[in-house]
Formats: structure tokens, sequence, C-alpha cells
């Protein structure tokens, strides 16, 4: 293998690492994102029952 052939796996090596990591971020953000959203929609739940609660009692 001829030095430049070695550069350019390397670069390819650290593309590859980058694209990796970027996903590894956008996907730990997506689920800090769903478990947020799930906690949310059990809140306006929770406070719609009390509402109703209200009105009907």
């Amino acid at each position: 293998m001829t030095s430049e052939e070695r550069y350019v796996a390397a670069a390819y090596l650290v593309i590859f690492a980058v694209v990796l990591a970027y996903v590894v971020i956008v996907a730990l953000k997506l689920q800090r994102l769903e478990r947020e959203l799930a906690e949310l929609a059990e809140l306006a739940r929770d406070r719609q029952e009390e509402r109703e609660a209200v009105t009907v009692g």
C-alpha cells in the first residue's frame, strides 16, 4: 500500500468516525426529546383529568 492510499484510507476513516459520532449524538437527542414529550403528554393528561373532575364534581 502506497502512502497516498494510506492517506486516503485515513481520510475515509476520519469521515466515517465523524458521521458515526453525529448519528449517535442525534440519536441520543432524539431519545431525550421522546422522553420529554412523553412526560409532557402525561402532565397534560393529568391536568385534563383534574379539570374534568372539577367541572363534573
